[in-house]
């Protein structure tokens, strides 16, 4: 298991399911980061204003989290929006904009956050997808879309970074009744050699567990 005095950063912390992740490494003793335009992460966390989609805000971002907490070892890029429209009516402001946060974001952070992952020859990479990205639904081909372009994003992380001790996971959330979350882990093992085709595990379990369970659960 991981030392939890790694340091987390959880973009999009503020709200929804990304509070409830950085609400449970807290608990777990882990020192959590989150960033958001607006709005404040749940206690314990220290928040920091980032807009993913601008890389220059993101770098900023990640320098005040480094100066106040330390590099980021556990990255759950959780950013992400939604403009739902039925193709014929959607703009291509709707699609652009969709896409550039949750994928563009995605890649943002993570290339930043890489950086010292790289020299600390460890890190944790865990994507928030959706099962949208899996099955598409209507009105939403712009989310799914950018959810499902995670899935190849993190393919090819591993096949660049997991021989550095650098793993990637994707957690594909599903809506439920009552405004409960649940998932499935997609999770590409860490130990696999360059090259290879990642191991996908699927397992159902609370949204607010999946990081802890897909990501940190083997160093």
């Amino acid at each position: 298991t991981l030392d939890t005095d790694r340091v987390v950063l959880v973009p999009g912390g503020n709200r929804g399911i990304g509070f409830a992740i950085a609400e449970r490494f807290v608990a777990d003793g882990y020192r959590v980061a989150v960033t958001a335009r607006s709005g404040e992460g749940p206690a314990g966390t220290l928040t920091v204003r980032a807009d993913v989609t601008d890389a220059a805000s993101v770098d900023a971002a990640f320098t005040e989290i480094e100066q106040q907490l330390g590099p980021v070892e556990v990255l759950v890029a959780n950013a992400g929006v939604t403009r739902d429209m039925l193709l014929m009516r959607m703009s291509e402001d709707d699609f652009d904009s969709v896409v550039d946060t949750n994928l563009g974001g995605a890649f943002r952070v993570v290339k930043r956050a890489s950086k010292a992952m790289l020299r600390a020859r460890f890190g944790r990479i865990i994507l928030i997808s959706s099962v949208v990205g899996l099955y598409g639904s209507a009105g939403q081909v712009n989310y799914a879309a950018s959810k499902s372009g995670l899935v190849g994003f993190a393919r090819s992380l591993t096949r660049e970074l997991a021989a550095r001790g650098i793993t990637t996971n994707v957690v594909a959330t599903i809506h439920r009744l009552r405004k409960s979350f649940s998932m499935m882990s997609l999770s590409a093992k860490p130990r696999i050699t360059i090259g290879s085709e990642p191991t996908m595990m699927y397992q159902p379990i609370r949204a607010s567990r999946a990081p802890r369970y897909s990501g940190l659960k083997s160093d």
